[in-house]
C-alpha cells in the first residue's frame, strides 16, 4: 500500500491572544474556509479515556468543524444524524486519540531525516564508512553532518576519534552528534576551522576529550560541542521548512498528532509563528522556549501565545540541568561507578538557578528543567521548592524533563511539589546495557522509576525524546508496559516492578501529556468538544500480547477531522 500525506486545506491562520499585534502588522489574520458539515466515522473499535481518566470504548464518532460532537451515536437519533453529511467507514480498524509525544525535538528530527543516520553503526569504522558514502553522494555540502552514533553499542565501547573520520573525509569538516545529543564527534578539519588545539580549555559545563599527550581526540561533551557547532552554516527559514515537512510527515505516519518541542531559540520561535499564521504547521506544537537564548526576556515579555486552532502554544521554557548518562555528563551526587573520578556536569550552575527560576516562573511561564542524574534532579527540586515558597508558581505544572536517575528520598517530592516527571520509556530499554554500569545497583532504586512516581499521585507525561530515540510511540508504549526491548530482552523485563499497565502508558501518551502542556481542555481524549485528532491502527493494544504492541501500524491519521495520512484511500 502506498502512504499518502496531505496538508489541510481548511486551516485558519493563527490568532494571537496575549501578544502585541505590532509584531505581525504585515500579516493577515482573516479566517479562510467555511464550516464543514458533520461527519460520521463508523465501523471502528474505538478507545479513549474520559475526563476522569477511565478507559471507555465506542463504535462510532461524529465530528463537526474539526471537533468531536458525540460517540456511539444511535442512527435513530435525529438531533445528531440529521446534520451528518458524510460517512467514513473505518473498516473495523481500532481508533485511538492522536498520540502526544511530551518531549521531542521537531526540527532536530527533520534534520536527522535529512542527514547521515548513524544509529545502526556497529563500530567507529562502520560509522565512518556511512559518513564517507553520504559525503560522496552529497558533494555540494560544505559541512557533513549526522547523528546517532553510540559507542556503548560498539564492541570496544570506546569513544571514536577524529582520525577515524580523517581517513575517509579530510577535505571538508564533519560534525556528528551522539544519539543523545550530548556529545559531538568531529574530524580534524572541523577542529582546525574552530581553532581547537591542545591549549584550548574545556568550557564550563563541557569537556574536550584529550589523549595522553593533551591533544583533542575529536569528541566534545555537552557545552564543549558549542565550540564547533557555532561554525556550522547558519540555519534559514528555507532549511527549517524542509526539516518541518520531513518531521511532520514522519510523525503523522507514526500516529503522533501533537508534540512538545523541548527547546526552541528565537529564530525557531519566529519561524513557528510564521508557519502558524500561514496555517502550515503539520502537527500541533507545544513549544518550550530555550532558557539559554539571548532573547529569552523578549520572548517572555511577549507573553503566552495560543493559536485558536491549537496548532501552536508557547507558554513554557526549557532549561538545562545536566548532560546524559551515556556520555557520563549526567550530574550525580556520588561518582560514576565505572569512572570513580567523574561526577558528570551541571550545565546550569547552582548560583544561576535562582535567577532563572524566578524569572521564568515569575513571568507566568511553565519551567521544564532537563535533569537526568540524581544531583541534577535534587538541585532542581530544591530550587522549585524555594521558588514556590518565595513567589508561588506551583500551579504552572512545572516539569522535570527525563527525571531519569532520582535519589530515592526525592521520589515523593515530585507529587508533593506538583512537579511533573516528563519521562521517555524507550530510554530505559536503550540504556539497560550501560545504566547499571554507570550508577551501580543501589542507585537503580530511583532510576527509570515510572510506576513509583505514578503511584505517588503525580501525572506521568510520556514521550520519546526523538531523534535521540525513534519517534514511533508504539515503541514507547511497548517499552513502558514490558520493560523489554523489541527483541523481548530481558525475558522478565528490566527492573520489571517499574512497568506500567497498558492503560497507564496510554494515558501518558494522551491525557497526561495534554495535561502537562495545559491542553487537556482540547486534546488528549476523544470526548465531545475536543479536537477530532485520531488514528486508525491495525491491532488492539488493549487485548493483544504486550510483546506485540510495538508492531502496531497506523493506517490513517486525522487532525481536526481531516485525514492527513493514509496507507490506503479512505472509503466513503
Amino acid at each position: 500500500m502506498n502512504s499518502t500525506l496531505r496538508k489541510s486545506k481548511t486551516r485558519k491562520p493563527l490568532r494571537l491572544g496575549a501578544i502585541s499585534s505590532a509584531l505581525f502588522t504585515a500579516l493577515s489574520f482573516a479566517a479562510i474556509g467555511s464550516a464543514s458539515a458533520a461527519t460520521l466515522v463508523e465501523n471502528v473499535k474505538g478507545y479513549t479515556l474520559n475526563e476522569a481518566g477511565e478507559l471507555i470504548s465506542f463504535k462510532n464518532l461524529v465530528m463537526d468543524e474539526g471537533k468531536v460532537v458525540a460517540l456511539d451515536v444511535n442512527k435513530t437519533a435525529p438531533d445528531i444524524t440529521a446534520s451528518i453529511d458524510e460517512t467514513i467507514n473505518g473498516d473495523g480498524k481500532v481508533m485511538l486519540p492522536g498520540l502526544i509525544d511530551a518531549h521531542g525535538h521537531l526540527l532536530g528530527l527533520g534534520a536527522n531525516l535529512l542527514e547521515v543516520n548513524l544509529r545502526e553503526s556497529s563500530s567507529a569504522q562502520d560509522a565512518a564508512k556511512m559518513v564517507a558514502d553520504y559525503a560522496f553522494a552529497n558533494s555540494q555540502q560544505s559541512w557533513i553532518t549526522g547523528r546517532g552514533w553510540n559507542q556503548e553499542l560498539w564492541s570496544d565501547r570506546a569513544f571514536p576519534t577524529a582520525t577515524d573520520l580523517d581517513k575517509v573525509v579530510s577535505d571538508r569538516p564533519v560534525f556528528l552528534t551522539r544519539v543523545d545529543g550530548h556529545a559531538a564527534w568531529v574530524n580534524t578539519k572541523a577542529m582546525e576551522l574552530a581553532g581547537i588545539t591542545k591549549d584550548t580549555k574545556s568550557p564550563v559545563g563541557g569537556e574536550i576529550i584529550k589523549d595522553a599527550n593533551g591533544n583533542p581526540t575529536g569528541v566534545f561533551i555537552d557545552n564543549a560541542s558549542l565550540l564547533i557547532e557555532e561554525h556550522l552554516p547558519k540555519a534559514s527559514n528555507a532549511i527549517y521548512e524542509q526539516q518541518l515537512n520531513a518531521a511532520g510527515e514522519h510523525l503523522l505516519a507514526n500516529g503522533i498528532t501533537s508534540m512538545h518541542d523541548a527547546g526552541v531559540g528565537r529564530d525557531v520561535y519566529d519561524f513557528y509563528l510564521k508557519e502558524a499564521v500561514e496555517g502550515d504547521l503539520p502537527v500541533r506544537i507545544y513549544a518550550m522556549v530555550s532558557a539559554t537564548d539571548p532573547e529569552l526576556s523578549t520572548m517572555l515579555g511577549n507573553g503566552p501565545i495560543r493559536d485558536e486552532d491549537d496548532f501552536l502554544y508557547i507558554r513554557s521554557v526549557k532549561a538545562y540541568g545536566d548532560g546524559a548518562l551515556g556520555s557520563r555528563g549526567a550530574a550525580l551526587l556520588e561518582p560514576y561507578s565505572d569512572a570513580p573520578h567523574q561526577h558528570g556536569l551541571l550545565l546550569t550552575q547552582p548560583e544561576d538557578m535562582t535567577e532563572l527560576f524566578t524569572t521564568v516562573i515569575g513571568a507566568g511561564f511553565q519551567l521544564n528543567y532537563h535533569a537526568i542524574g540524581d544531583k541534577a534532579n535534587h538541585v532542581a527540586l530544591n530550587e522549585f521548592e524555594t521558588t514556590f515558597e518565595n513567589i508561588g508558581g506551583s500551579e504552572l505544572r512545572n516539569r522535570i524533563e527525563h527525571a531519569q536517575v532520582i535519589a530515592p528520598d526525592d521520589l515523593a517530592r515530585f507529587a508533593s511539589l506538583k512537579v511533573l516527571p516528563s519521562m521517555q520509556p524507550t530510554h530505559a530499554t536503550s540504556d539497560k546495557n550501560m545504566a547499571e554500569d554507570r550508577i551501580g545497583k543501589d542507585r537503580m532504586k530511583g532510576a527509570y522509576a515510572w510506576k513509583t512516581l505514578l503511584d505517588s499521585g503525580i501525572p506521568l507525561p510520556l514521550g520519546s525524546d526523538f531523534p535521540v530515540e525513534l519517534a514511533n510511540p508504539f515503541y514507547g508504549l511497548h517499552a513502558a508496559v514490558t520493560r523489554q526491548d523489541r527483541n523481548n530482552q530481558p525475558v522478565k523485563g528490566w527492573y520489571a516492578h517499574e512497568a506500567l499497565t497498558v492503560k497507564q502508558a496510554f494515558k501518558g501518551f494522551t491525557l497526561d501529556a495534554a495535561y502537562s502542556g495545559h491542553m487537556e481542555d482540547s486534546l488528549g481524549t476523544l470526548t465531545p468538544g475536543k479536537w477530532a485528532d485520531f488514528i486508525l491502527v491495525d491491532q488492539d493494544i488493549f487485548t493483544i500480547d504486550a510483546k506485540d504492541i510495538w508492531k502496531t501500524e497506523v493506517h490513517a491519521t486525522y487532525v481536526a477531522g481531516e485525514q492527513v495520512f493514509s496507507k490506503q484511500a479512505p472509503k466513503h
